[in-house]
């Protein structure tokens, strides 16, 4: 362990090797992981004034970077960096550096392990590699064709695994919701419905974080300015005194930019400096993560409908069951109805009333309930009859 130039406290990278298996503890950590154009991996331990000092940024900037604060996915460009906030990727790029913070943490660990692939020199991959079988081998060397400039590789990095991470997320929520959609159409129950709305519930919080990715991307594909403010090799070469010439031959040296800088940037050099508003090579970088992510869009714009979809089908279901619900209660209110005119034949002639018409006719006792009956019934059928030439009831 050693005192670094900020103040803070330096760990070599072997200390992250052995680390990157546990999960960091607390909140609020102050790690960070240093990666910069040559290899070299440094942890550091500083506080906020240490990282503003370092790559020049205000405390507006590093706020956004805060895990304690909740701010929506952000890619800013300036002078000499690029801030980085895209879910748990919370990263400062600069022209030949990376700093990525909490990188213990269980969904950082695989952003780390791709920055150390990705921005390794690739001398260094071929010398690791000389074992591998050709496939391997042809990697490889597609790779060392990439002449981008190290913030766009890491820029790529961070764009890719934010990316992956929320289509991953999609997935799983598609594999959850389908089958609980499926089960409710079957069985309409309070179980299923709890179910479904909780799943709804993380399907708006997830195309909420996925939407806000999409427009941030899509407000850097329309400003061309705020593109060219990520092009920070190219600030670099424009603020060097060197002459033309100089200043491509520093590009080439440069352990800080190195051999990595971009075909474009190459040319634009070459001609004195060049057009600073091309920013062409990264607008194919952002178009390709924006295609991707608005698949991801998509698919979550599919999965809505489809809840959507069930609902007015549940809805309707369940309109049918209280239409018939309706029709057996106008069945049961017409039987009353009938009973209520039976009840006040029955009442009529049960009252202890004297009448001299009664005498010597007990007959009459069975036509009275035959007869009324009768009208009973009929009086029924004429009702279920006028409600199912009006529609009320089925036919």
């Amino acid at each position: 362990m050693t005192t670094g130039r900020d103040g803070g406290h330096l760990a070599p990278a072997d200390l992250v090797n052995a680390v990157t298996g546990f999960k960091k503890k607390g909140g609020g950590s102050r790690n960070w992981i240093l990666m910069d154009s040559s290899g070299k991996e440094t942890v550091l331990d500083v506080d906020k004034y240490a990282i503003m000092h370092r790559v020049h940024i205000h405390a507006r900037d590093l706020r956004i970077l805060d895990p304690l604060l909740s701010y929506p996915s952000t890619i800013l460009g300036r002078e000499r960096a690029i801030v980085l906030n895209l879910e748990h990727i919370k990263a400062i790029v600069t022209a030949d550096e990376v700093l990525l913070r909490d990188p213990f943490d269980d969904n950082v660990v695989p952003v780390v392990e791709d920055l150390r692939r990705r921005l390794k020199p690739h001398y260094v991959n071929r010398e690791e590699n000389a074992d591998a079988n050709s496939a391997l081998q042809n990697d490889i060397d597609a790779a060392e064709e990439d002449d981008s400039p190290f913030e766009f590789r890491a820029l790529e990095v961070a764009l890719e695994a934010i990316c992956s991470y929320l289509s991953a997320r999609t997935i799983e929520l598609e594999t959850a919701v389908y089958p609980a959609l499926d089960m409710l159409t079957l069985k309409i129950s309070s179980r299923n419905l709890d179910r479904i709305r909780k799943l709804k519930s993380q399907m708006t919080r997830l195309t909420a974080r996925v939407q806000k990715v999409r427009d941030e991307l899509e407000q850097l594909l329309d400003d061309d300015d705020d593109m060219a403010d990520l092009y920070l090799s190219r600030k670099i070469v424009g603020a060097s005194p060197l002459s033309t010439t100089g200043a491509a031959n520093w590009f080439l040296t440069s352990p800080a930019v190195g051999s990595k800088i971009s075909r474009a940037s190459r040319a634009s050099i070459a001609t004195g400096r060049g057009d600073d508003n091309d920013v062409e090579e990264l607008e194919m970088l952002l178009e390709a993560y924006f295609m991707q992510i608005d698949g991801t869009l998509n698919k979550l714009s599919t999965l809505r409908e489809y809840i959507d979809n069930t609902e007015d089908y549940i809805n309707i279901q369940l309109d049918n069951h209280r239409n018939q619900l309706i029709q057996l209660e106008l069945i049961l209110s017409a039987g009353t109805l009938c009973l209520s005119v039976y009840s006040l034949v029955a009442g009529i002639f049960g009252m202890n009333i004297p009448y001299t018409w009664n005498a010597d006719h007990g007959y009459m006792f069975k036509w009275v309930v035959i007869s009324t009956g009768g009208l009973c019934i009929a009086i029924f059928m004429l009702i279920v009859e006028w409600a199912r030439q009006k529609g009320l009831i089925g036919s």
